[in-house]
């Protein structure tokens, strides 16, 4: 990443790092002997064996974070964790992403709509996403030990979003949560940018569509997906870190597809 060329001993963290692009992201940066710690949140030890394993095998880079993104104070904590250990990130993405899980499936019409679930797309894709951009603030300021400010360095705070959260590109209906939740993180992420401007003016906050990635989110509906439009999760990964480093700074507050191009809103 070109941004952090510039910077020594960069920080990153990923937020929902278990399994899918999280864990392929924190994969990628352990590689990368630019970026000196990564932190790694997971929602249930027993779904992230992978991601704990290579903590013990990175002990001295890679550190794992218990944290739900639905409660606020688990946030709050897991970040408070970070800055005991460190004062500044120069890379964050939030991976987070619900679509599916059991009898909760994407809606085909309006009689299958329920507020229960409703609420709950809204709270892991909008609204977990929005208290990480509050409670991260403080390390994309770049202070040092005893809060006096530094120079800041640039930063990128980006969260996967998706092409159906696109208002503008919606064609088909249907998923009504999931597209709606995903329209709001675009929303939040928009307006977090024109305050992080103000607070963090280095750091660009960007949304990000993966594209179809071959992850446990998407299996279910990847019958009608050529091929060729099929991506593992490490040519994602790649193509996602593509366009983060050709970020500008103009770029902060857009919503980017995987090849780069700009997404309507």
């Amino acid at each position: 990443m070109s941004f952090i060329n510039d910077i020594k001993n960069a920080n990153a963290l990923i937020v929902g790092a278990s399994r899918g692009i999280g864990l392929g992201f924190v994969k990628k940066l352990l590689q990368d002997d630019r970026i000196d710690k990564v932190y790694a949140t997971y929602r249930q030890p027993e779904s992230a064996c992978e991601l704990i394993a290579l903590a013990g095998e990175y002990s001295e880079r890679l550190t794992c974070l218990s944290m739900d993104i639905t409660d606020e104070l688990q946030i709050a904590e897991a970040i408070q964790k970070i800055r005991t250990q460190i004062n500044k990130l120069h890379l964050v993405v939030n991976c987070v992403g619900f679509l599916h899980e059991g009898s909760l499936q994407p809606e085909k019409s309006l009689r299958q709509l329920n507020s229960e679930n409703l609420l709950r797309y809204f709270q892991i894709n909008s609204i977990g996403a929005v208290l990480l951009a509050k409670h991260l603030l403080p390390l994309f300021r770049h202070s040092n030990t005893s809060g006096a400010a530094v120079s800041a360095e640039r930063s990128v705070f980006a969260h996967i979003s998706a092409k159906l959260g696109s208002i503008g590109d919606n064609q088909l209906g249907g998923w009504y949560g999931y597209r709606a939740s995903k329209a709001a993180l675009n929303m939040f992420m928009r307006t977090a940018a024109i305050e992080y401007k103000r607070s963090c003016p280095k750091t660009l906050v960007v949304t990000l569509h993966p594209g179809t990635t071959d992850t446990r989110l998407s299996r279910p509906f990847q019958e009608n997906v050529p091929a060729e439009k099929l991506f593992s999760v490490e040519r994602t990964v790649d193509q996602l870190l593509a366009v983060i480093e050709q970020l500008q700074e103009g770029d902060s507050g857009n919503f980017f597809s995987w090849d780069g191009s700009k997404l309507p809103w």
